[in-house]
Order: C-alpha cells, then sequence, then structure tokens
C-alpha cells in the first residue's frame, strides 16, 4: 500500500478536541468539562481548527440534566463517543455493567489518552494490521468509572492511504468487585441528521446477501445474528447512504464488524433526528463475567466514508480486507482453477472415480481436485461419521495417502473437505466424548442435518479435534481445505462453566473456532483454506482473517449466482468469493442454463467446476477448457483490479453487467447478463467507469477512447433489437444469454 496521504492524529490541549485526519476524511470529537467524550464530527476532511462549536445545548423540556442550575448539559440530545444509559441519556448505550450491587449506573470519564504509530493486534481476535508503522495511527483513550474503578480504553485506528477508521474496546477491571458485562459495542457513533436510506445484506439459505434498502425513521432500525454464527440471514454490514447518492456519486458511510458470531448492527433515530449507530456483540444472550485484574476485548469494526457513491464504499473495503485483513501466502497469490466432486458424486465414490474426474481436469487445464465429503468414518449419509477424521476404508481402502499421490501425479494439487465443529451421534467421537457437544442438562437435544455442535469453548476439544486434522494433512500433504460448518448452534450451554457465566457460552465457542484456526495456519502456512457455512452461513470479514476466500453460496445456479455475487460485491473483494460452474439441470434450481454464461459468471471470483467433467460433451470440454485458459491469463486483474457495479439486479429483472479494471487501467474487463430473451427490445448502451480517460482501448478489433467509453457509452445492443434477416445479420441470443469483452489500452 502506497502512502499518497498521511495519517495524522492532533490533540488541541487547549480545548481537549481530538482530530484524526489523513487527507481524505476527519474524525473529530472533544472532552467535555466533565470528561465526557463528545462526538463533534465525521466525514470529508476538515482543516485543523477548533470545532467546538458543533456542540449544541439547548434546554429542552421534560429531560433531564448532569449538573444542578444547569438547564442546558443533557446528555440526551448530545452527540458522544460512548454513551451511558441512565445519567441524563435515555438512548441505546455503548456499554452496560452489571455492579454486584446490581446497579448499571456507570459514568466513565476521561482520564488519559496515548497517540502510536501504526496499530495494535487485538488479542485472541481477527482484526485488520497493517505490514509498517507508517500505514496508519491510533488513538487509544483511557476513560474511568470511579466507583468501578474499571477502566475503558477506546481504541481508534486511521489507516494513511483509505478513508477508514477502525474502532473497538477494551474494558480493565482495575476494581476488587466482579463486573458483568452485559453490552460493549465496538462502535457507537452519533451523526447529526437522519437523511440516510440504511442498506443491508440480507436473506436466507441459498439466497444470501440481497440489497435491502429503506429509509431511517424515529426509532431502531437493526439487523442482528442470535444462531453463534454471522448467518444467511444478515451479513455484519450496514450502510447508510445519503438520498441522492447511487452507485458513483454520493456521500455513504459503510461499517462492517470483523466477527463470526452474534451481532447486532442498528440505527436508533431519536426524536431530534439524531442518528446513533452502534454495532457489536449482540447483548441478547450474552454475558461476561469479568473478573479483577482481567480484560474484555470487543472485536473489530471498520468504518468507511465514501463521497463516491456506494462503488467509491465498496472499493475501500475491497482493498482493505484483500490486503490488510486477509493473510498469509495465499493473500494476493493467483487462487488455482479448482474442481470439487460433491454435485459430481455425492457420496457415491471410489479412488477410481476419483481418479477418473481428476484426469479430465487436468486435462482442460484444472490445477486443483477437491474431495468433498463423504471419504472419512463411516460417512455413508449423513447421520454418521463427522467428528472421525480419519479415512472411511470402505470407500477408500488404500488411504488418503494414496489417492493424494494419485492425484498429484496427474499434475493437480489436492484438497479435503472437513467439518471440525460438528459430531454425528453415530460416530466414534461421540460414543467416547458424548458429553463434548452443546446441549442443556436435563432437556433434549435438538439436531441440524442430523448433526451437534462441539464445544469449542473447551480446549479439549479443540485439541482433539486439531490432532485429528493434522493427521490427515500430514498424511495427504493437503493444500486446501474446505472447512464446512451446516447447521447454527441451539441449546447453548457448558456444563463446565459456572451458572453465572453461561452468557459466554457464545463468544467462547467463536473464540474457540479462531484458535483452531489460528494454530492450522501456522502449523500449515501454505494451506489454502476456503470457508463454507451451508455456502455463505458464515461470509463475514472475521473468517477473511483465516481463510482468505469462502464458498459463496450453497446455490450454484448462475442466474441466482448474480445477485448473490452482486450484493456480496457492496462488502467483500472477487477474491474472497468461491464461484464455481456447476452441472445442469442445476441441482438447487433445476433451470438449464448455457455453459459460456455459467462460466461467466463464476469468472468474477475464486474459479472452479462442480461437476464430473466426464459427463460433459467434447464441445463443452472445449468451453471448459477455453474458460479455463480464460481464467488463468485474466485473474490477477479480476483479484486485484478495481471492481465497478454497473447494472443491479435489484433495479432491473432482465439485465446485470459490472466490469474490473487493472491497477494500471490499462486492461479492463466488462460482463453483460441477459435474462430473457426480447422482442424489437430497445438498443443498448453500457456506460463504462475507472477506465483511463486518456488511454485509447482495444476491443474486439475497434478502438475507443476512455472518455467516450465512460460519457457516451459502450454499444451492447444484441440481435433481439429489431428483426434478423439479410441486411441485419447479428449472432443469435438467447434466454440467460451473456457476454464478456476484454479492453486493453492501445500501446503506440
Amino acid at each position: 500500500m502506497t502512502n499518497k496521504n498521511k495519517a495524522s492524529i492532533h490533540f488541541r490541549e487547549e480545548n481537549k478536541q481530538f482530530h484524526l485526519n489523513n487527507g481524505e476524511i476527519s474524525y473529530i470529537f472533544k472532552v467535555s468539562s466533565d470528561g465526557k467524550l463528545l462526538h463533534l464530527y465525521y466525514g470529508k476532511a476538515l482543516p485543523e481548527k477548533d470545532y467546538a462549536y458543533l456542540i449544541e445545548m439547548h434546554h429542552r423540556p421534560m429531560t433531564t440534566y448532569r449538573q444542578e442550575n444547569d438547564l442546558l448539559y443533557s446528555s440526551e440530545h448530545l452527540k458522544q463517543e460512548f454513551p451511558e444509559y441512565g445519567t441524563t441519556d435515555f438512548r441505546h448505550p455503548a456499554i452496560s455493567l452489571r455492579q454486584e450491587n446490581g446497579s448499571k449506573i456507570t459514568d466513565f470519564t476521561y482520564l488519559k489518552h496515548e497517540i502510536i504509530n501504526g496499530k495494535p493486534k487485538l488479542e485472541n481476535l481477527p482484526a485488520t494490521y497493517v505490514e509498517n508503522d507508517s500505514e496508519s495511527k491510533t488513538l487509544i483513550v483511557t476513560l474511568k468509572d470511579d466507583v468501578t474503578n474499571v477502566e475503558v480504553e477506546l481504541l481508534y485506528t486511521i489507516f494513511t492511504d483509505l478513508p477508514i477508521i477502525t474502532r473497538s474496546a477494551r474494558l480493565i477491571n482495575k476494581g476488587q468487585q466482579i463486573q458483568n458485562i452485559e453490552n460493549l459495542t465496538s462502535l457507537s457513533l452519533d451523526l447529526p441528521d437522519a437523511d440516510y436510506d440504511l442498506i443491508q445484506l440480507s436473506g436466507a439459505w441459498g439466497r444470501e446477501r440481497a440489497i435491502k434498502e429503506r429509509s431511517l425513521q424515529q426509532g431502531i432500525q437493526s439487523i442482528e445474528s442470535t444462531r453463534g454464527i454471522s448467518s444467511h440471514q444478515h451479513n455484519p454490514f450496514v450502510a447508510l447512504k445519503r438520498k441522492n447518492a447511487d452507485e458513483h456519486q454520493g456521500e455513504v458511510i459503510g461499517t462492517a464488524f470483523v466477527y463470526s458470531g452474534n451481532f447486532l448492527i442498528q440505527a436508533e433515530v431519536d426524536t431530534w433526528d439524531v442518528t446513533r449507530l452502534q454495532v457489536g456483540i449482540n447483548p441478547f444472550g450474552f454475558e461476561w463475567q469479568l473478573k479483577p485484574n482481567e480484560t474484555f476485548t470487543s472485536p473489530e469494526t471498520v468504518l468507511v466514508y465514501s463521497d463516491k457513491g456506494l462503488n467509491g464504499m465498496s472499493q475501500s473495503f475491497h482493498q482493505l480486507f484483500r490486503k490488510r485483513l486477509a493473510r498469509g501466502v495465499w493473500r494476493e497469490k493467483d487462487r488455482p482453477v479448482l474442481i470439487n466432486n460433491w454435485e459430481a458424486t455425492y457420496f457415491d465414490f471410489n479412488e477410481d472415480k476419483l481418479v477418473s474426474i481428476a484426469e479430465k481436469a487436468h486435462d482442460v487445464g484444472v490445477e486443483l481436485f477437491v474431495l468433498d465429503d463423504g471419504w472419512f468414518g463411516e460417512r455413508n449419509n449423513d447421520y454418521a461419521g463427522l467428528g472421525d477424521w480419519f479415512v472411511n476404508e470402505q470407500r477408500l481402502p488404500k488411504g488418503i495417502g494414496s489417492l493424494a499421490d494419485r492425484i498429484r501425479g496427474i499434475g493437480l494439487k489436492f484438497g479435503l473437505w472437513f467439518e471440525p465443529e460438528m459430531v454425528n451421534k453415530d460416530s466414534q467421537l461421540y460414543r467416547e466424548h458424548p458429553d463434548w457437544i452443546i446441549h442443556t442438562p436435563d432437556r433434549k437435544e435438538n439436531h441440524g442435518r442430523n448433526q451437534f455442535v462441539l464445544n469449542f469453548g473447551v480446549n479439549e476439544v479443540v485439541d482433539n479435534i486439531f490432532n485429528q486434522m493434522c493427521a490427515i494433512i500430514d498424511e495427504s500433504k493437503l493444500e486446501y481445505i474446505k472447512w464446512d460448518m451446516n447447521r447454527p448452534l441451539t441449546d447453548v450451554y457448558n456444563h463446565r462453566l459456572d451458572f453465572s457465566q453461561q452468557g459466554e457460552v457464545f463468544h467462547r465457542y467463536v473464540l474457540g473456532l479462531y484458535r483452531l484456526y489460528e494454530m492450522l495456519i501456522t502449523k500449515y502456512p501454505n494451506v489454502l483454506f476456503e470457508s463454507c457455512s451451508s455456502g455463505g452461513g458464515r461470509f463475514d470479514p472475521g473468517m477473511l482473517y483465516y481463510a482468505p476466500q469462502t464458498w459463496t453460496s450453497d446455490d450454484s445456479d448462475a442466474i441466482e449466482r448474480l445477485k448473490i455475487q452482486y450484493g456480496t460485491s457492496l462488502l467483500y473483494p472477487l477474491s474472497s468469493m468461491g464461484a464455481h460452474v456447476s452441472i445442469i439441470p442445476n441441482h438447487q434450481t433445476n433451470r438449464l442454463t448455457p455453459i459460456e454464461t455459467r462460466g461467466n459468471v463464476a469468472f468474477f471470483g475464486a474459479f472452479g467446476y462442480e461437476l464430473d467433467l466426464n459427463q460433459l460433451t467434447e464441445k463443452e470440454l472445449t468451453i471448459v477448457k477455453n474458460q479455463v485458459d480464460f481464467y488463468k491469463n485474466y485473474r490477477s486483474v479480476i483479484h486485484n483490479g478495481t471492481f465497478y457495479r454497473l447494472l443491479s439486479p435489484f433495479d432491473s429483472d432482465n439485465q446485470t453487467a459490472w466490469m474490473v479494471v487493472s491497477e494500471d487501467q490499462k486492461t479492463a474487463i466488462v460482463a453483460h447478463y441477459k435474462m430473457l430473451n426480447e422482442v424489437n427490445r430497445s438498443y443498448q448502451r453500457l456506460y463504462l467507469q475507472g477506465l483511463h480517460p486518456e488511454f485509447d482501448y482495444q476491443v474486439e478489433n475497434q478502438k475507443y477512447n476512455g472518455t467516450e467509453l465512460m460519457n457516451a457509452g459502450f454499444i451492447i445492443t444484441d440481435a433481439s433489437s429489431g428483426q434478423i434477416n439479410e441486411q441485419n445479420k447479428r449472432p443469435e441470443t438467447h434466454d440467460f444469454d451473456s457476454r464478456v469483452w476484454v479492453l486493453t489500452k492501445e500501446e503506440n
């Protein structure tokens, strides 16, 4: 990351004002006369000066005030950095701390601050990072509650090159009594008005991350998960968009939670149209016992400001997540073209059948073979085997090492599917350790997909799974792991914890998950991990810290994937989206989609196949070979370029378009997708984005200037416009049609 700007954090001693600035954005707040942190401004960069005039205090009827004989100073109508309920603010607080006497009243006031270069690591939690201290600056503001003697450190990091601030909080119990954390937000941001539309990514299994939009109103608008995972239903992200903003212009504020468990994101609009945006662990079902001398750290929230619309917001998230959230050797390395056997064979396979699929895959240029579910234990159906991570000798009598050697001998890398967090009751692991599942004493257990969740809040359980996985990784010399998780958490209880700590179970589970990932990537740094949770049920920023790509959805139908991948791109880079060409009729929708369109959709992600290539015709195999060649030629541009959304499938039932531009703007790849053919349709132009205005580009033996393609448009009219005759000859078009164009700079 280049240092075009310079991050600065300026503290004005005379009025105790903090100003975070990097030339693109400013974030400003100050310490009040009684030690509270009052928010002043967040948005486009401002010059350094005193902004105390932005604090507006007026007498308002039927409210309460912080100081006797003062009818102006009330927290109820002030914008704050760390609001608390019960001391004149009646909105939702940033913290709720239940003390031994039952009180939840706190009054945290300014104690000290520190400004440091770089970005400190969050203990045991995923978070964005920097590789040298010049990339960011961090402000740590310490507040103290004098009654409980608890301190809170508020961490603000501003990046040098991106319009991004990250936030988290750390509680430190320096008192003598146990404090019970009922809520601790990672971000609480008070905005001066409510003139926003809220955008969220919501849906369900097979239709994840659909774009939903609504206007803010007085009251609370929220999304959340109570499932123990970030969920298919809501992604831990929202954007607040000004009414006049669109994909390419206008103000947008985006926030994403770097966490993989229960979360709550809410926008509370008060009676004076102040918007309080809060992000954190969901307080529903949560409580953490903070003993003397212990600390608790909230997960990180990423805050992005854009004055270039939703695309501008997305591009900032993409760059940060690609380069400073994903880690390891695969962070920016070209991802291999893979083939996964699941939709080709399900449980019906043996070594020779798998090898035959791999041989055909090698013939067309595939680089990685992935063996999915069914290779382990007594896994003959989904009632048995989970938890027993040793080879199923009925299917693979020569062992996993023999298969891996044969696959590698063909010239492919070898990968395996695991579901490490789960167990079937029909398994050796469960028979030996029935107490290892999450369950509530004296109550029946509820299953999901005939499986139960292992208690990853217990180190012994995590260590057992780690050791089992290591044995398989070592035997097969694995190069890739698909990590699945196929049900949410129920019956949440941990019999190894005291009754007073049962509110910790969800969070301890997530910490155990992170611990297992960390141990594995530390021991096997060259393994490429792809996370999965019945597809997109745990596609969140927290997982990207450990696995640089995620299986985007179990719905592999290309037409359905247009909405799924388009919505996902609001937050996540193309390099993180597992996208494969699957069999037809599609196993989720029964739709028949041309193989060309299936490829044209899957190109814009981590590319692969979910079918038996031996079942394709020679013509189809030629198409597949060409697809693989195309992807290999352009995957670096696709994964590392700048992505632009052009036509939304949520605005039109019949068209989608997007494009990606290389960093040097010399190459662009444009894609257009049409659902159903039309008769005598209108002429079509696509207005491109991100090209160099002075470059000339070659496409299909034609030359165009970058300025004209962005302003006059690119003609995409096809044979459905008008009528085909001898004078009007165009290639035929059909339902579910698509086209991909490569634009290259014309070199003089």
